[in-house]
């Protein structure tokens, strides 16, 4: 699924769900594929670009797993690798299903080749007073070994290569997101130069630039 770079960002989330939960002058952190993780002081949310349907010409960005109050810096650093993750299982062949829940919608990953879900995201944290089971930590974990279910990424295609290289380099954990993304950007400048080196050897390299 291709989304042109900067979609979440050209696309913010619309203003009625802005001034519902008082979400106006969010931070975008990352933005792979049209899946994103925003926050907005002690609030962390995903952001998430509906797959094109010609039946709905402007579906807009939507909310999803939305998180009142962080408990420390892990859990929004959990937020953007899930968005991350979940950006590139839509590059290799996933279905990103939404299902509006008020305000809010529940993610569905769908793999088109069987019509099964393999994860949910629901629309809103649980809480610690329910268990904290759907946490981003916990969800991350859960998609992270998924493998592709199509083809993989083109990365012939400098966006999509950057994507990514993107989601590798968040899976650092050292890494905060601007970090991850100077990585990238700097990986990417590497592969373009040397196309015998796979993602994962262009991070390296970068890496040791640093």
């Amino acid at each position: 699924m291709a989304f042109a770079a900067g979609h979440l960002a050209e696309n913010p989330l619309p203003p009625g769900i802005v001034g519902a939960l008082s979400l106006g002058g969010y931070q975008l952190l990352v933005d792979v594929a049209g899946v994103g993780a925003g926050r907005l002081g002690q609030q962390a949310f995903l952001l998430v670009a509906a797959d094109p349907d010609p039946a709905v010409p402007d579906p807009g960005t939507q909310i999803s797993l939305h998180q009142s109050k962080l408990r420390d810096e892990r859990e929004m650093a959990a937020f953007t690798q899930l968005a991350a993750e979940l950006g590139y299982l839509r590059l290799s062949g996933y279905r990103i299903a939404l299902e509006r829940a008020g305000m809010r919608t529940k993610i569905k990953v769908v793999n088109p080749a069987t019509g099964g879900v393999v994860a949910t995201i629901p629309e809103k944290h649980p809480g610690r007073l329910l268990g904290g089971g759907a946490s981003a930590a916990t969800l991350l974990a859960s998609v992270r070994g998924l493998p592709p279910a199509g083809a993989p990424p083109d990365l012939r295609n400098p966006e999509q290569l950057r994507q990514m290289l993107l989601t590798m380099a968040l899976r650092d954990e050292t890494l905060g997101g601007a970090q991850a993304a100077d990585l990238a950007d700097r990986a990417l400048t590497i592969a373009a130069a040397d196309s015998s080196l796979d993602p994962a050897r262009a991070l390296e390299a970068a890496k040791s630039q640093a």
